[in-house]
């Protein structure tokens, strides 16, 4: 599995600005890439996904032990030590801000942190187009809204195949004032029932602080 990282973190080389728009001279909403093509909006294909209402309540289970917290937005992140591993970021202006190791596994997981604000369901749509640049079968197979330790967000899961590598992308997609984060596990799809329970608990530590203004 370890041949399989390089390849699935060819994704977290984009984030939110890889889908950059713009305005003709003759008032045309245009849709520009990072190298440097662009295509008119309208014409891009538009992939509906119907976005359900979980109606369970998501908290951040009592076995986490440790909180990381995002130095661009309000998120913070609890977890257990025990289970999982994670570094940070050495620059300043990386997307990934933290990237997490399950100890006994190959599972992974990536905060991506910004500090502008998009609106949820475009912040996965992003997200898949970005998946798309490295994976063009890339595609959603779960999306819905939950209520994740008191906020709404957006529960999405993504397959797809990279150098016959088929790999799934399991995580949540949260924006507010303070800024937007994707909060996001990935394994082979053929091992994702195997770390279902090891997820489900390391997603639902994601919460977001109460900003000091707010105070």
């Amino acid at each position: 599995m370890k041949l399989f990282i390089p390849l699935l973190l060819c994704f977290f080389s984009f984030n939110v600005s890889a889908a950059l728009q713009g305005i003709t001279d003759e008032g045309d909403v245009v849709v520009l890439n990072s190298d440097g093509t662009w295509f008119y909006a309208e014409d891009k294909p538009i992939e509906e996904f119907e976005i359900s209402n979980n109606p369970g309540v998501f908290k951040t289970p009592a076995s986490a032990n440790f909180v990381l917290k995002s130095k661009k937005n309000n998120a913070t992140f609890a977890f257990n030590t025990k289970q999982w591993v994670f570094e940070k970021s050495t620059t300043d202006d990386s997307a990934i801000e933290y990237a997490l190791t399950l100890k006994a596994g190959d599972l992974y997981a990536r905060v991506i942190t910004e500090r502008i604000q998009i609106n949820n369901k475009e912040l996965t749509e992003i997200a898949l187009d970005n998946a798309k640049n490295v994976a063009p079968n890339a595609k959603v197979i779960k999306k819905e809204y939950r209520m994740v330790n008191g906020k709404k967000m957006i529960y999405m899961e993504m397959v797809g195949t990279m150098k016959g590598i088929e790999f799934q992308y399991l995580g949540y997609y949260y924006s507010d004032a303070s800024g937007s984060t994707q909060y996001v596990t990935f394994t082979g799809a053929s091992l994702v029932e195997k770390y279902r329970a090891e997820i489900d608990d390391l997603l639902n530590g994601f919460a977001i602080a109460e900003s000091k203004e707010s105070k």
